[in-house]
């Protein structure tokens, strides 16, 4: 069985930074490519970064490119997403899973989040102007 476990969320001014963790069980993390979402108050959820150890591939939404950086320890079976330079618009709950691939394309993972019958507790992070 699938489980992700997500933390490292909090509150934090604009401009700063934090480091989310997903530690995944269940499955071997080196063979399956991994993505974050978010989902913002009143919204749908978005596709924040995905990546994948078997081809090297990734994919990282226009809002967040340049500040995000996804990365994956297979021996710790954990996922991690760096923050730098966070605006309130980055406010939302985030969540991990693993995705069949990564895609270029944002719509892919608007739809794949829509098709999963849940993400795990996800972890809040809240940026203040």
């Amino acid at each position: 069985q699938l489980r992700f476990v997500e933390s490292g969320g909090g509150l934090v001014h604009a401009g700063g930074s934090l480091r989310l963790s997903c530690a995944a069980s269940g499955f071997t993390l080196a063979y399956r490519p991994i993505g974050w979402f978010r989902q913002a108050p009143g919204k749908g959820y978005e596709g924040v970064s995905c990546f994948s150890n078997q081809d090297g591939s990734t994919y990282y939404a226009d809002s967040v490119k340049g500040r995000f950086t996804i990365s994956v320890d297979n021996a710790k079976k954990t996922a991690y997403l760096q923050m730098n330079s966070l605006t309130p618009e980055d406010t939302a709950v985030y969540y991990c899973a693993v995705l069949p691939r990564c895609d270029h394309r944002e719509s892919y993972y608007s739809s794949y989040a829509v098709s999963l019958a849940s993400f795990g507790q996800g972890t809040q992070v809240t940026v203040s102007s």
